[in-house]
C-alpha cells in the first residue's frame, strides 16, 4: 500500500506561485510514475502533469505548459509541482497520484491517490 500526502496548497493572487509537495510512505516510490491531477467544482478531473520513475520523461497539459514544472526526489520519496504565473482557472483541488507507467497515468489508470490539496487563485 502506498500512501500519498500532499501539502503546499493555499490562496494566492493571479500571477503568483505555489509549490505543491507529495510525500510517499513507501520505499517503492521510485518504482512508480507519479503525477498531479486537478478537479474544479463542476468540471471533469484533469491530468495536469506526470513524470516517469526515472524523472527523464514528463507530461504537461497544454493549459499549464510553460508555467508548471514537475520534479521528483526519489531519495526523499517526494514529488513536487512548481506552479508559476497562476491564473484563476488553475483553482482546483490538486491530487497526487501513483501508477506503474506514465502512459497508464495518461489513460487515467491510477493505482494510488493522495487526499488532495486546495489551490485557490484570486483575480
Amino acid at each position: 500500500q502506498v500512501q500519498l500526502v500532499e501539502s503546499g496548497g493555499g490562496l494566492v493572487q493571479a500571477g503568483g506561485s505555489l509549490r505543491l509537495s507529495c510525500a510517499a510512505s513507501t520505499q517503492l516510490f521510485s518504482d512508480y510514475a507519479l503525477g498531479w491531477f486537478r478537479q474544479a467544482p463542476g468540471k471533469k478531473r484533469e491530468f495536469v502533469s506526470g513524470i516517469d520513475w526515472s524523472g527523464t520523461s514528463t507530461y504537461y497539459a497544454d493549459s499549464v505548459k510553460g508555467r508548471f514544472t514537475i520534479s521528483r526526489d526519489n531519495a526523499k520519496n517526494t514529488l513536487y509541482l512548481q506552479m508559476n504565473n497562476l491564473k484563476p482557472e488553475d483553482t482546483a483541488v490538486y491530487s497526487c497520484a501513483a501508477e506503474g507507467t506514465l502512459d497508464g497515468m495518461g489513460l487515467g489508470l491510477v493505482d494510488y491517490w493522495g487526499q488532495g490539496t486546495q489551490v485557490t487563485v484570486s483575480s
